[in-house]
């Protein structure tokens, strides 16, 4: 359907009375070919008249378009309006599908880590963005009117607050708030009505326009998938609660038929040059030719994007991934398969909550496509493996008598179908206040114009949380303004409290320990051999730390760990003992200097204890190991957190460019961020191209390859640290006598090729040089030729003759087609 701006239809009249903005929006939904609701007629008429709404209508009942109606009244007055989700993938997606509706030049976006048109009248941003902002300017925030999308998170433990703070702070807004699963609203009503004095409708009880069919399985899953695809009951999402479990179940099931031959054709077109340039992305590629897809947080996004175009071109059966889909991406399926009702929750195995239920069942049946949705609940495998065994056996209650049934795993946290059909029919639970004080916060508050204490006191007494919770509030603001009188950050002067410091534009927005960063590297030594690299461990410290990539660190240092003690024949018991007492963990440069700096920076910089200094080194440990992307994800055997690395990544370049001054690190911070930028968009520009296309449209729709719209050797510097890198890694492995991991690079020689020549020269020197000397420029020369590079890496023998080199040959042309260094070796010797 061709998308009609909705800027065009704008009422004349700077301010048009509610019924020409109703008539208005109308008129474009009929030119669009939409046929508007009764819900959603009566939401607009609401909007329309200056009342908040609530909107607590079923997945697919077009709240889209009730917020588009929000946009368009707030436009249509003059006045600013801001668009909040949760996750910053779901504001990102809005902000593209607004910038269709309203034009580019009238959407902005803020996510904290990117500003795109921050100045226009329709903001889309993370909550937490525009709670900091409530809190930093109040009513006078140039903002008119809220549309809160997914606002159940409202009862997040940890993020709870920014939901409630806008409701307390924006009360010259009008509110549109939405979710599937609001559950009772009867006090937002209320509060909302008290607070901005506008009236407040409820829009719910819509009749579902896809309804719901309900059923429980105890078949194997492949039994269960075949048969919803033969009785058309596809696409299926299947829900899984881990990334481990998902790519699992997708594999298990490429063996089945579930496409023809034709369709296959059509997904082989619609990926045309796609590029898979990850382990990955190989095993994706295999997965959707046959009909699979896989969806959850820790791929790429350019293979998530691929997963959601295939799938609302309908070109997949079967999508594998996890519960996050109840957030909103736009992911068009027919039937939501559950494997299970229980999820880690982070602190204990628990079934699902009936929000959580509902916001993924909900995600079934496609307005406009189908009639009937579907939700299938597979019952436990002991279950089903039983319930097999009891069709052998038959009726004979002797033979049943005989059978050994197959018992729950140890700690297993069950469901039934009276578990399930409990859950499909139950309302959702109470949403729950989650306000709580932090430094942030009140600095915020501290910096509004006004009487800091009617501020402070307001916020606390007035909200939604319990008169406990307000007390404990109150006390902890008082802790910190004390904190902060002593840090002389503020002072009291005349009965008024004020800031002595100004505040950064976007204080606690993104990297709020940025300022740390810049003191820590003054106790640094900046002749140091290691300088460069302890700059890069200071800025790692301040970013947030991927769990994932920490917890196979740790677990392979355990694993080296136990290796050594076994080589000195210590028994098991006295390995475990010596493992408890050193505590072995992941790398962490710096900890003991850093931690020591950040409890005596936390004193004059008290805001700092919001958040936590988390050494660690990723991006060091991949510098200084010469690997690419690809290489460190096997290292650690994480195909399935190639998205969380390369957000890593990113927060870090961002972090490095924006933080650091310009002379600060020398020449080899300087190659490190040109190959670090370069790295992260050869890996995935899917976002940098979707963002291009804003001011240069494609006129078709094709799937996104992923390329970046200039070559990896286009950027020759980074282009030649690649192949510097790539080089020296086979030098490094090659002086630990690596023969398995030096086959691995897959370079064209064969173990006992590096084996035959490693034992040569080994015969003329004891060992391979690897210091920073070793990788300088004196030991590699590189020939170019047209499209074709001849490398020789001379090795830093002990006796200083040189006599030794490896020489290579790189192929430009293949390693623009793969975004990554593609060599041959061609010999090593002397």
């Amino acid at each position: 359907m061709t998308v009609v701006s909705l800027i065009d239809y704008l009422p004349k009249s700077s301010s048009p009375e509610p019924d020409d903005v109703y008539t208005a929006f109308a008129s474009w939904a009929e030119d669009s070919g939409i046929v508007l609701y009764e819900h959603q007629e009566e939401a607009l008429l609401a909007i329309c008249s200056g009342e908040n709404v609530i909107v607590a209508t079923p997945t697919g009942s077009g709240k889209s378009l009730i917020a588009a109606a929000a946009h368009f009244n707030a436009l249509a007055n003059q006045r600013t309006s801001f668009y909040t989700a949760p996750i910053k993938a779901l504001v990102s997606e809005k902000f593209f599908e607004l910038c269709e509706q309203f034009g580019t030049d009238n959407v902005g976006m803020l996510t904290g880590d990117a500003a795109v048109n921050p100045d226009a009248p329709l903001i889309c941003c993370t909550a937490e963005i525009l709670a900091n902002l409530a809190l930093r300017e109040g009513a006078d925030l140039d903002c008119d009117s809220v549309v809160a999308d997914e606002f159940h998170f409202y009862s997040e433990p940890d993020r709870g607050w920014a939901w409630q703070v806008p409701l307390l702070e924006l009360n010259r807004a009008q509110f549109t708030l939405m979710s599937a699963t609001l559950g009772d609203t009867t006090f937002f009503e209320k509060d909302l009505t008290r607070r901005t004095r506008r009236d407040t409708t409820l829009i719910a009880g819509a009749t579902r326009p896809v309804p719901l069919d309900y059923e429980w399985r105890a078949t194997p899953l492949h039994e269960t998938v075949e048969n919803l695809v033969n009785h058309d009951r596809a696409p299926a999402y299947i829900v899984h609660f881990t990334q481990a479990a998902a790519l699992e179940t997708a594999q298990a099931l490429a063996s089945l038929k579930l496409i023809d031959k034709d369709a296959k054709t059509a997904i082989g077109t619609a990926l045309g040059g796609f590029r898979f340039t990850t382990k990955f992305g190989q095993t994706l590629s295999r997965l959707v030719r046959a009909g699979i897809g896989v969806h959850h947080a820790g791929m790429l996004p350019k293979y998530r994007r691929l997963v959601e175009r295939l799938a609302q071109q309908g070109l997949l059966k079967i999508i594998c991934g996890t519960d996050t889909l109840g957030v909103g991406i736009n992911v068009p399926i027919r039937t939501v398969v559950f494997t299970g009702l229980a999820k880690y929750d982070g602190r204990r195995t628990r079934r699902l909550r009936a929000r959580e239920f509902h916001q993924i069942a909900g995600r079934a049946g496609r307005a406009g496509f189908d009639t009937q949705g579907y939700v299938v609940c597979q019952a436990p495998e002991h279950v089903i493996e039983n319930t097999k065994a009891e069709a052998k056996f038959g009726l004979d209650p002797k033979k049943r008598k005989k059978m050994a049934k197959k018992k729950a795993p140890e700690g297993f946290v069950g469901w039934s179908e009276e578990t399930f059909t409990g859950l499909s029919t139950a309302e959702p639970e109470a949403l729950t206040s989650r306000m709580h004080m932090s430094h942030a916060m009140l600095i915020n508050l501290l910096a509004r114009p006004g009487n800091t204490f009617n501020h402070i006191r307001t916020l606390i007494e007035d909200s939604h949380a319990d008169r406990t919770t307000q007390l404990k509030m109150a006390r902890t603001a008082l802790t910190i303004a004390r904190t902060l009188r002593d840090a002389g950050i503020i002072e009291l002067a005349d009965g008024h409290v004020r800031l002595t410091v100004d505040l950064p534009d976007h204080f606690a927005l993104n990297q709020p320990l940025a300022p740390f960063a810049l003191a820590a590297l003054e106790l640094l030594d900046t002749d140091g051999e290691e300088y460069a690299m302890e700059v890069v461990s200071i800025v790692e410290a301040t970013l947030e730390g991927p769990g994932q990539i920490l917890a196979a660190q740790r677990s392979k240092a355990k694993g080296e760990a136990i290796n050594a003690m076994k080589a000195e024949g210590l028994d098991y018991y006295d390995r475990m003992n010596q493992l408890d007492d050193e505590e072995i963990d992941y790398p962490k440069p710096l900890a003991e200097l850093l931690e020591e700096a950040f409890d005596a920076y936390r004193i004059s910089h008290p805001w700092a204890a919001d958040y936590s200094l988390e050494p660690k080194s990723i991006l060091r440990e991949i510098w200084e190991g010469h690997m690419s992307f690809g290489e460190y994800i096997a290292l650690y055997s994480l195909p399935r957190a190639e998205g969380l690395l390369l957000r890593y990544l990113s927060s870090a370049y961002k972090a490095l460019i924006q933080t650091l001054p310009e002379d600060i690190g020398g020449e080899e911070l300087d190659d490190l961020t040109t190959w670090l930028g370069e790295t992260i968009r050869q890996t995935d520009s899917s976002l940098i191209n979707e963002w291009e296309q804003l001011t240069n449209p494609a006129e078709d729709d094709d799937i996104d390859v992923g390329r970046p719209n200039r070559a990896f050797t286009d950027n020759e510097r980074a282009f030649k640290i690649a192949v510097r890198n790539t080089v020296f890694r086979h030098v490094e492995l090659a002086a630990n006598d690596r023969v398995d991991a030096l086959t691995a690079l897959e370079t064209g020689w064969p173990a006992s090729k590096w084996d035959a020549s490693l034992e040569r020269y080994f015969e003329a020197h004891d060992d391979i040089g690897t210091t920073t000397k070793s990788r300088s420029d004196a030991f590699l020369d590189i020939e170019k030729t047209g499209r074709t590079w001849n490398v020789r890496q001379v090795i830093d023998d002990p006796a200083e003759d040189r006599d030794w080199a490896m020489t290579f040959t790189v192929d430009l042309d293949a390693s623009d087609e793969t975004g990554s260094v593609v060599m041959s070796i061609e010999d090593f010797t002397d």
